[in-house]
């Protein structure tokens, strides 16, 4: 509360608590803002070009259950099918137990409990099955760095994320690699 009470100060606004236990809380929020003189132009939404990824179908790896549930809307949103995962060997094992050719695209978040994502992409790569060299997988990590990216190559991924995901960069990363 502190934060926010600095922030809004900040901005010439203010915030105001009524707690009354058992019953609950009230914050009021004022933030003053200057109405503009001429409206900006806003480019419409259904004017943006839009990449098409309807019916790609996904196996997302995330350890992260908050990280998992927006990727999975966002995706979803996009009319792209999502198998989830919640580490690296759950990911490996639904890989395992579908057929050939049932996912376009994993994206696999690096950092996981019970098996990481270096170590599923290792063994997803070593299947003896059609797809396990060629399917696309999409590193997502909050590791940056060019050396993190050239890591990701080198145990068989095929592209590198980083996080926060930026969803037009996901998309176009996806539409490019499944083209």
């Amino acid at each position: 509360m502190a934060i926010v009470k600095e922030l809004l100060g900040r901005m010439g606004g203010t915030i105001q608590i009524v707690s009354v236990e058992n019953q609950g809380t009230t914050i009021h929020v004022v933030i003053p803002f200057e109405i503009a003189e001429e409206p900006a132009v806003v480019q419409e939404m259904s004017e943006l070009p839009k990449e098409n990824l309807s019916g790609c179908r996904i196996l997302l790896a995330e350890d992260n259950e908050l990280n998992r549930e927006i990727a999975a809307f966002l995706l979803k949103d996009e009319g792209i099918s999502v198998t989830e995962a919640e580490d690296g060997q759950q990911a490996l094992e639904l890989f395992k137990e579908k057929p050939a050719g049932t996912f376009d695209v994993i994206l696999m978040d690096l950092m996981m409990p019970v098996m990481d994502g270096y170590t599923a992409t290792r063994k997803i790569r070593e299947l003896e099955r059609s797809d396990a060299k060629t399917v696309p997988i999409i590193a997502m990590t909050a590791n940056a760095f060019q050396e993190d990216a050239e890591k990701c190559i080198a145990v068989g991924m095929n592209a590198h994320l980083a996080k926060p995901l930026d969803i037009e960069k996901m998309k176009k990363t996806i539409k490019s690699i499944c083209s």
